[in-house]
């Protein structure tokens, strides 16, 4: 059984996805249940995952999938009050689509061989951190064109974007990003960090996804791309 918060939410993620195509970022869905912190969030989602109602995709950074709709839920919601109760009624308001078979997804069992430039680590440009000898299997579908690689996370300054501390990204080489990507960012030639992009003005942005760290600012010069994150690979 779903609590009303949970239901809302559910609802929030669903209607979202309808109009976006992807899923609310944890911000959006703090703001929209009025919530305090993003810790509440989490227990929410935890707690409809659990329940079986989402589920959270593997391979990329910001992905939730609705397993069970929010009707589908409202219903066994009204059942739990006893047998009996009225029916809830249909929506008038539901656009009848024509459920065609999908096409299937293609790429998905082929493989790509990508390079794991190890860990990412302060004081390490990521040229330094290839060892040329281990390799990571990617599926296809997380690639597009160009160069990529592989760095495993450490530590859990992006954890409210979906990349957990010992979590793989999948890093397309680059060295231009729009606003808002999740980037690799090398810092005065020295540092090399795994943030949001943010512009402002003149200057460059590195936001984490975790309030627990604070927003580096840095002059367009101290800040050069390395690559921007296009997959996630977790090991449960």
């Amino acid at each position: 059984m779903l609590t009303q918060r949970q239901l809302q939410l559910l609802r929030f993620i669903h209607a979202y996805m309808q109009e976006h195509g992807v899923p609310p970022s944890f911000e959006e869905m703090r703001h929209a249940l009025g919530l305090r912190s993003k810790s509440g969030v989490h227990r929410l989602i935890s707690g409809l995952e659990e329940r079986g109602y989402i589920r959270r995709l593997p391979y990329r950074a910001r992905a939730l999938e609705v397993v069970r709709p929010p009707l589908e839920a409202a219903r066994e919601e009204a059942g739990e009050e006893g047998r009996g109760a009225i029916p809830l009624p249909a929506a008038r308001n539901v656009v009848r689509g024509l459920f065609r078979s999908r096409r299937p997804l293609t790429g998905v069992r082929d493989t790509t061989r990508l390079p794991l430039y190890g860990r990412i680590a302060a004081g390490t440009p990521i040229e330094a951190l290839a060892d040329g000898g281990t390799v990571v299997e990617v599926p296809g579908m997380l690639l597009g064109d160009g160069e990529h690689y592989v760095l495993q996370v450490v530590g859990d300054s992006m954890v409210e974007a979906g990349i957990l501390d010992g979590d793989y990204v999948v890093v397309r080489r680059c060295e231009t990003a729009e606003n808002g990507d999740i980037v690799v960012a090398l810092i005065e030639e020295r540092e090399v960090t795994l943030k949001r992009l943010r512009r402002r003005g003149a200057s460059i942005a590195l936001e984490a996804a975790n309030p627990a760290y604070e927003t580096r600012i840095f002059g367009p010069h101290q800040v050069r791309i390395q690559g921007k994150v296009v997959g996630l690979l977790r090991r449960y």
